[in-house]
């Protein structure tokens, strides 16, 4: 197949990399009755457990996966609950009157979290995924459950997903953390057709700098796959 319809600097990969802040290390255990956790601005808490996404409308979505590292996974399918449908049926009911939602923050079983605009995460691609191929997901891809937003890279795709906080305004960063992750600050959008990889540096520069890195971090995470039957995992992050 030709790369025409690749966003911008992106290469297609023949397999589903694992990525994840793990590195080298098996994924997080997943809990015997795991629960998405609903905090931030609610009047509430609320933990809904994973096991009632099964009473809410279902969705397949057949959608490629882009690292902001240069790769794409491509013809991938999955399937699970519209993150809309999650919001206004889990979340919005917990919010107080007064409430004006502008940001999420996704946070999985690794500790790995990403922010995501209102509007991003309320996109009609943005699931959260219990399936990956017609099979329930595996650890090295985010089980139980897992974000998938198609449209922006990889990185906001959080794996292992166990909260969601609802945020009011977008979060800031420390003068430090500003000066020391300078180049690979996370863009607050992420767009891939807009190549938005890097939020304070130009694509044109980071690009071969993420792509210098993406060969040694692949063969750290590969390592830490969990096998089945002495086989490579289901199709083999920062974002996967």
């Amino acid at each position: 197949m030709s790369d025409v319809r690749l966003p911008p600097g992106q290469r297609r990969l023949d397999r589903f990399p694992r990525f994840g802040t793990h590195l080298g290390k098996p994924a997080p255990a997943v809990p015997a009755d795991p629960v998405i956790e609903i905090r931030g601005a609610v009047a509430d808490d609320v933990d809904v457990p994973v096991a009632t996404l099964a009473s809410l409308p279902r969705r397949v979505l057949d959608a490629d996966f882009h690292c902001v590292a240069g790769w794409s996974a491509t013809g991938l399918q999955w399937e699970g609950i519209a993150f809309e449908d999650f919001y206004r049926r889990m979340i919005v009911p917990a919010l107080p009157p007064d409430a004006v939602v502008s940001h999420f923050e996704f946070r999985g079983l690794d500790g790995y979290a990403s922010v995501v605009t209102l509007e991003d995460a309320l996109a009609d691609d943005v699931l959260i995924a219990e399936h990956l191929d017609g099979e329930p997901l595996d650890s090295d891809h985010g089980a139980p459950v897992r974000l998938v937003s198609p449209s922006q890279y990889g990185f906001v795709s959080t794996k292992h997903l166990c909260r969601v906080k609802v945020l009011t305004s977008e979060p800031t960063v420390g003068r430090i953390s500003r000066i020391v992750n300078v180049l690979l600050r996370d863009h607050p959008r992420a767009r891939v057709w807009k190549e938005e990889r890097n939020g304070s540096l130009p694509s044109w520069f980071v690009r071969p700098v993420y792509r210098a890195i993406k060969t040694p971090l692949l063969y750290l995470c590969a390592r830490g796959e969990r096998r089945r039957d002495g086989a490579p995992s289901h199709r083999t992050g920062r974002g996967s």
